[in-house]
């Protein structure tokens, strides 16, 4: 016994150390797993999608509520409505699996890389959707929010995504109207919340969903053209794909100038502050349209993602506009002129 100790403790000395580095290897491989979890969850979001959500909503609270500014409020909308938004993402991503398995920009995607498996993306969406009708109906006293809510996943899931985009060209056209929702969510909280006798001029809620249902076409178009042989390949027949690029640049002018149109309808209800934004915008935002088609017409290398990036930059100075114009909430044009704006 006492001519083996040396060799034991010598055993112990060497082994020791290396099993408390299993023990920190392992530790750091779970937590580098655990990590990357997170991280394909909050990807089947589409987080950058969800930016839309909070240049859409919170403007258009400021603008129902002109000159007021519930900041509670519009933090539990953005928050309720975020979870509803990132439901209905998810709920696409498992719908659009296989086709996302064959396009080059969707590969790294969750699904597609199996890091999350269907099964638990569509509990994950179902967790979201109905925390999210339960905070904007009990938190937000908002059930016709929570109704919208509960109709975007089901129009964009349902209607876009198993229907219409992969059947028709005009996919985008009238699945974009799940991207408007946002709208009619912050409108209908604030409108709910009101005192009683206070018009909810609905009308203009109406007119910002128009500006982002006419606004999404050229967007995506644009978007498209650059990756048309990646939708080509998934089978999805977006206007790129079917149409020569003069037909697809052709349509884009027509919808800027139906957004940019649409964008002044609003102005009664609103100062300059707001009618500058909208008209320094759309100018702009029309013009590169314009300098995309011309382009293509003549044959020309064109750069589609440009005026992409420009429509993102468009939307954000037009609703940007709108929450400056509403907080400070001076005279709108229509009371300078003596108009009537409260139509219903």
């Amino acid at each position: 016994m006492v001519g083996n100790y040396p060799e034991i403790q010598t055993r112990l000395i060497f082994q020791a150390p290396f099993h408390r580095v299993c023990a920190v290897n392992t530790t750091l491989l779970l937590e580098e797993s655990s990590l990357e979890t997170i991280k394909a969850y909050i990807a089947l979001t589409k987080p950058r999608v969800i930016e839309l959500l909070l240049v859409a909503t919170i403007p258009v609270m400021l603008q129902a509520e002109r000159g007021e500014s519930n900041i509670l409020l519009i933090l539990l909308t953005v928050i309720g409505g975020w979870m509803g938004a990132a439901a209905a993402n998810t709920f696409n991503m498992v719908a659009d699996s296989d086709i996302d398995q064959k396009m080059g920009r969707t590969r790294a995607r969750p699904l597609v890389r199996h890091t999350v498996s269907n099964l638990h993306a569509s509990i994950f969406a179902w967790t979201l959707l109905t925390v999210s009708i339960l905070w904007l109906g009990l938190l937000c006293g908002s059930w016709l929010a929570a109704f919208f809510i509960a109709l975007t996943n089901w129009f964009y899931i349902f209607v876009y995504t198993k229907w219409l985009k992969r059947r028709t060209w005009q996919n985008i056209i009238w699945g974009g109207a799940a991207g408007c929702m946002p709208v009619l969510v912050g409108w209908a909280v604030i409108t709910d919340n009101l005192p009683e006798g206070v018009p909810a001029q609905w009308w203009q809620a109406i007119v910002l969903f128009m500006i982002i249902f006419f606004w999404t076409p050229p967007h995506t178009w644009a978007l498209a053209m650059k990756y048309k042989d990646d939708y080509e390949r998934a089978g999805v027949p977006m206007l790129p794909v079917v149409r020569k690029p003069v037909a697809v640049t052709r349509q884009i002018v027509w919808y800027t100038w139906a957004t940019v149109i649409t964008s002044l309808l609003l102005v009664p209800g609103a100062s300059w502050i707001y009618l500058a934004g909208a008209l320094i915008g759309g100018v702009y935002f029309l013009y590169m349209a314009i300098i995309l088609h011309r382009g293509i017409v003549k044959g020309a290398t064109v750069k589609p993602l440009k005026l992409f990036i420009l429509s993102n930059n468009y939307l954000a100075l037009v609703f940007v506009s709108l929450s400056i114009d509403a907080v400070l909430g001076w005279e709108t044009i229509g009371e300078m002129l003596g108009w009537t704006t409260t139509f219903f």
